[in-house]
């Protein structure tokens, strides 16, 4: 399964939620580092991107700003500091007609053990401007979704904040590869190997020995590539694995546990429930 994917499979165990932040005249919010995995689209208007670290960014319709793993952030109507922004209410009723900018958001709460590792490691809030044509259709059909109570908005909206989210990864990928500043062949080669091949017994020696590198400096470069321990790199990848089986196929619980290197449905159930915090029965049933 591809980083897309994995990364999806892991921020769908969240409860997913879209709605409008709106803004008239002298506007501003702040996000204080919600445990949620989300973006912000612009849809009308201006508006300016405000972190802690980095100049403000400036926004125009359609640009995405993502939030990979809860990072702190503002959206403002002019340049500023975040300590200058009135923190967010969320839930709060949207007021969209006399709004001078609009967002469309989407977000998925998550526990941090639900975090894809690859979400970890992008730089806090994103600003993209997208050169997907398809992403603005997706958008217009969430933004409708959003403003109907119609019958089976409770399917339809997460299936397209999956869609949407699909798209937006897509482009930050183009744009900051899980590689990015990582030149060591040996520990690629070892994390194709593990994805290509999830339900074998691995040990540190066998991979070690396929990297061609003494266990000890094998374990210290793993970790500083991947920025996990190989155990707990190891156990993520296959529980992505396992969270997109349930949700995207028919196979048993136990022909997915053995799929994903557990030799039993137990061992499987026990070290889900430990990473995202809910038992896989329940997970799938979640899904449909």
């Amino acid at each position: 399964m591809d980083v897309v994917s994995e990364a999806i499979s892991s921020v769908r165990v969240g409860r997913a939620e879209a709605c409008w932040v709106t803004g008239a005249g002298a506007w501003g919010l702040r996000y204080p580092g919600y445990p949620v995995s989300g973006f912000h689209i612009l849809i009308r208007g201006e508006g300016w991107l405000i972190t802690p670290t980095d100049a403000p960014r400036a926004v125009a319709p359609g640009d995405v700003v993502f939030t990979a793993a809860g990072a702190p952030h503002g959206l403002s109507h002019a340049p500023t500091t975040m300590e200058s922004l009135p923190q967010a209410v969320l839930g709060a009723a949207p007021r969209v007609e006399d709004a001078d900018s609009v967002f469309l958001c989407g977000a998925y709460w998550l526990t941090d053990a639900s975090t894809h590792p690859y979400l970890r490691s992008l730089p806090g809030a994103l600003a993209v401007t997208p050169t997907d044509r398809h992403l603005r259709a997706l958008v217009d059909l969430l933004d409708a979704e959003v403003a109907t109570a119609a019958p089976g908005g409770s399917i339809s909206r997460p299936a397209l904040l999956d869609l949407v989210l699909t798209h937006v990864l897509r482009e930050l990928l183009a744009q900051h590869p899980p590689e990015d500043g990582v030149d060591d062949p040996a520990i690629a080669a070892v994390v194709r190997q593990i994805r290509t091949d999830p339900e074998k017994p691995w040990t540190a020696q066998e991979l070690s020995d396929r990297a061609g590198l003494p266990r000890r400096e094998f374990s210290r470069r793993f970790a500083e590539v991947t920025g996990r321990p190989l155990r707990a790199y190891l156990t993520e990848s296959r529980l992505a694995l396992g969270a997109h089986l349930l949700h995207e196929s028919d196979l048993t619980l136990a022909a997915i546990a053995r799929r994903v290197g557990y030799s039993t449905e137990f061992a499987f159930g026990a070290a889900f429930r430990r990473e995202y915090g809910v038992s896989p029965g329940n997970f799938r049933k979640s899904r449909t």
